[in-house]
C-alpha cells in the first residue's frame, strides 16, 4: 500500500536548493560563463527537470474525484497525482457514527451503489450514518395529484440511499488508502496549465530539449499556488462548477441562472423516517429525505427572498414553516380514491385501494439540529468534455437543479465512465491523453447527462408557474405515473440510474 503524501517542506526542497544556489555560490560575480542570468536560466532549468511525472493528475479532491481515484487501480502501474488544498484529505481523523449529522447530502442511485461495491468503499459507508428507502411519495400544492413509488414495483430492495457528504467522502478516501494506487496528494491549488512546448520552444535551448531523458513533448505542466509544479499525461478538472482546469482549458459552457434559491439543513423527528417526501409548492419543491436515526434532511427550494426570511427565522418559526409546507399549506392535501379504480385510468387494471398507492402524510418534525445553508441554483453544461490531455467530470462538467438528487450520481457516472474509458486504452497500448480516446468517454456520458438536465430543467419550469390548464396536466401527469405501471416503471428505473428513458417499453 503506498501513502505517499508530499507536504510543503518536501516539496519546496528543490526550490531551497536553487536558492541557495543563486545566492550562496562560490563562484566570483562576473566570472565568465556565470552571470546572473545564466544562473537564473539554468535553476529554472533544473527545477523543471525535477518537478515530478504523472500519468494522471486529479485537479480536485471531493467526492466525484475521489471516485475516480478509487477506480484506478483497476489500472494497474499508473501514477495518480491529487491536487486539493482541502485539509481533509490529509486529516486522519475519523467520523463517529453519533457526530451531528451534516446538512450536506447526497442521494445515491442503486447503480451508485453498485459501483461503491464495486471498488470496496460501501463497506465504509455501512459503518456509519445512512439511510435506505423502499418508497417515494410526490405531490402537488394543488392537492390534483400524487405518485408513490415502490421499489419492489420494478423488483429491487431499495431506490436509494442518503449518505452524508462527508461520510462519502470518507469512504472513497479511505478506500483509495487502502489500494496499492501510486499516489500523491499535492495540499495546493492549480494556478496555471501549460500544453506541451512547440518545437520552436525548444530550439531556445532549454535544458530538456538537450537532455532527451527529459523531454516533455506529451505532458501538460501544472504549475501550483505554493510555487511547486508537475508534469502529467491527463489532467482530469474534477475541482467543481468553478472549474480552474475548464478555464485554463479555454472550454465554454451553456447554461442559465434559476430565479431559485435552496436551504438545506437537518431535522428531527420522534420516529425514524423510512420514505423520501417531496412536495412541489408555488415557489418550488421541499423534500424530506431520511438520513437514518430519527433524522432528516430538508432540501427547499424557493425564491430568493424567500430564503433569506425562512433562514432568518428562529428555530421554532422554521419548523413550523417546514410542517406547514409539508401537510396543508399552500393547499389541500390529494384525496385518497378508494372506490371507482383509477379513473381514466381504470383499464390499465390499478388497484388505487392498495395502501402502497395511498396517500399518506409525512411525519412530523419536531426540531432543527443543524444550520440552515443557502445557495443559488443554475443549470450548466460545458460545450465539451474533454479536449488534448485534458477531460471533465462531474460539477466541472456539468451542474444541475437538486430537485431529483441526481447531480452527484451524474458524477460518479462520469468518474467510473472515464476510469473504465482510461483502462481499454492502457489495455490497447493508447496515449491516454489523446483526444480520441476521451472522446470515447465524452460520447458516453455527454448523451445521459444531457437527457437527465433536459428532465429536470423541464420540471424545473413546469413547476414554475401556477396557471389553471397546467396546473390539470400536471394532475394528470402525476395520476400517469401513479396508475400506469408501464410508465412508473420505468420512471423508477430511470431515476435508479439505468440508461432508459421513462417511456414505454
Amino acid at each position: 500500500m503506498n501513502r505517499l503524501v508530499l507536504n510543503n517542506r518536501d516539496l519546496n526542497r528543490h526550490g531551497w536548493k536553487m536558492v541557495r544556489r543563486a545566492f550562496c555560490s562560490d563562484a566570483p560575480k562576473g566570472a565568465a560563463g556565470t552571470s546572473s542570468s545564466d544562473t537564473d536560466h539554468n535553476a529554472k532549468g533544473e527545477h523543471e527537470n525535477t518537478a515530478p511525472q504523472f500519468d494522471i493528475a486529479i485537479i480536485g479532491g471531493g467526492m466525484v474525484g475521489m471516485g475516480l481515484a478509487s477506480r484506478m487501480p483497476l489500472t494497474k502501474h499508473l501514477s495518480v497525482a491529487i491536487v486539493d488544498s482541502n485539509p481533509a484529505l490529509l486529516n486522519s481523523t475519523s467520523i463517529k457514527k453519533d457526530d451531528p449529522p451534516d446538512p450536506r447530502v447526497s442521494t445515491v442511485t442503486p447503480t451508485t451503489i453498485s459501483l461503491f461495491k464495486g471498488v470496496g468503499a460501501w463497506q465504509y459507508i455501512e459503518q456509519h450514518r445512512h439511510a435506505y428507502f423502499d418508497k417515494m411519495q410526490v405531490w402537488d400544492y394543488t392537492g390534483l395529484g400524487f405518485t408513490r413509488y415502490n421499489a419492489r414495483d420494478v423488483n429491487k430492495e431499495v431506490l436509494g440511499c442518503v449518505v452524508e457528504n462527508k461520510i462519502l467522502h470518507k469512504s472513497l478516501l479511505s478506500c483509495m488508502q487502502d489500494s496499492d494506487l501510486q499516489k500523491t496528494i499535492f495540499p495546493s491549488r492549480l494556478t496555471s496549465m501549460i500544453s506541451s512546448p512547440s518545437s520552436a520552444t525548444k530550439a531556445l535551448g532549454s535544458r530538456s530539449s538537450r537532455e532527451g531523458s527529459h523531454d516533455r513533448g506529451n505532458l501538460t505542466k501544472l504549475e501550483l499556488s505554493d510555487g511547486n509544479s508537475l508534469y502529467a499525461k491527463l489532467v482530469v478538472g474534477a475541482d467543481g462548477s468553478k472549474s480552474r482546469v475548464r478555464e485554463l482549458a479555454g472550454i465554454k459552457t451553456t447554461g442559465w441562472k434559476y430565479s431559485q434559491n435552496a436551504i438545506i439543513c437537518t431535522v428531527e423527528h420522534t420516529e425514524e423516517n423510512r420514505c423520501a417526501w417531496q412536495r412541489f409548492l408555488p415557489n418550488g419543491p421541499l423534500a424530506l429525505l431520511p438520513i437514518g436515526d430519527r433524522y432528516s434532511n430538508i432540501v427547499w427550494t424557493m425564491d430568493p427572498k424567500e430564503s433569506l426570511s425562512r433562514k432568518a427565522m428562529n428555530d421554532e418559526e422554521f419548523v413550523r414553516a417546514v410542517n406547514h409546507a409539508l401537510n396543508d399549506g399552500y393547499g389541500p392535501q390529494p384525496k385518497p380514491r378508494v372506490s371507482g379504480g383509477g379513473g381514466i385510468f381504470s383499464w390499465l387494471g390499478a388497484d388505487v385501494t392498495s395502501s402502497s398507492e395511498r396517500f399518506e402524510l409525512p411525519p412530523k418534525v419536531v426540531k432543527l439540529v443543524s444550520e440552515r445553508m443557502v445557495f443559488p441554483l443554475s443549470l450548466m453544461h460545458a460545450n465539451s468534455y474533454a479536449s488534448k490531455r485534458v477531460v471533465l467530470i462531474g460539477d466541472a462538467a456539468h451542474t444541475v437543479h437538486p430537485l431529483a438528487g441526481q447531480g452527484v450520481n451524474m458524477g460518479f457516472g462520469d468518474a467510473f465512465t472515464l476510469s473504465k474509458v482510461i483502462s481499454e486504452g492502457v489495455a490497447m497500448g493508447s496515449d491516454i491523453g489523446e483526444v480520441s480516446l476521451l472522446q470515447k468517454y465524452e460520447a458516453d456520458r455527454k448523451t445521459a447527462n444531457i437527457a437527465m438536465m433536459a428532465i429536470l430543467d423541464g420540471f424545473q419550469k413546469a413547476y414554475s408557474v401556477d396557471f389553471g390548464p397546467l396546473n390539470l396536466i400536471r394532475a394528470a401527469a402525476f395520476y400517469g405515473a401513479n396508475y400506469i405501471p408501464p410508465l412508473k416503471r420505468h420512471i423508477i428505473s430511470y431515476a435508479s440510474g439505468e440508461q432508459r428513458l421513462p417511456i414505454f417499453a
